[in-house]
């Protein structure tokens, strides 16, 4: 499995519940700027429209250069492929006040470009500090060992 791009302001403003794999279509010249790491997942979401398909938007895949004329929109919509009941499941907890959907990476799995996707809640500013806090701590707590051990 190969990580192409992560989605780390996602940790940040959402606590991350659950993840979810799904597939995404994409055009053959996207697939190749996604292998080059021509994409990025931050300002993206998930929306699941009435007919109950899962779309990610605002997703940046950077054209790619040696494609041909045609080349699709840098930040169009892309359908994520997943089975009905787990898109009945997140349809679900979305209905429900404070969740949403949030893509958290983008990888290969044996040739297949994935998506995994958070069922996020919101977290508000104080939790957002508490976990700066906690993150300082731990690094302080690792510098202090490492010395002690030198």
């Amino acid at each position: 499995m190969k990580i192409v791009s992560t989605n780390r302001q996602a940790y940040h403003n959402y606590f991350v519940e659950a993840t979810y794999e799904a597939g995404i279509c994409l055009e053959g010249s996207e697939v190749k700027s996604i292998r080059a790491g021509n994409c990025n997942l931050k300002d993206c979401f998930i929306l699941i429209n009435k007919n109950e398909e899962v779309i990610l938007k605002n997703m940046y895949v950077k054209p790619y250069e040696k494609s041909s004329v045609f080349t699709p929109n840098e930040r169009r919509d892309h359908k994520l492929l997943m089975h009905k009941s787990e898109i009945k499941k997140l349809l679900s907890k979305v209905k429900q006040k404070g969740y949403t959907l949030v893509p958290t990476k983008l990888y290969f799995k044996n040739s297949l470009v994935k998506v995994e996707v958070g069922l996020c809640k919101g977290k508000q500013n104080f939790d957002k500090k508490d976990a700066l806090k906690e993150k300082d701590i731990k690094r302080d707590m690792e510098r202090a060992i490492k010395n002690y051990k030198n």
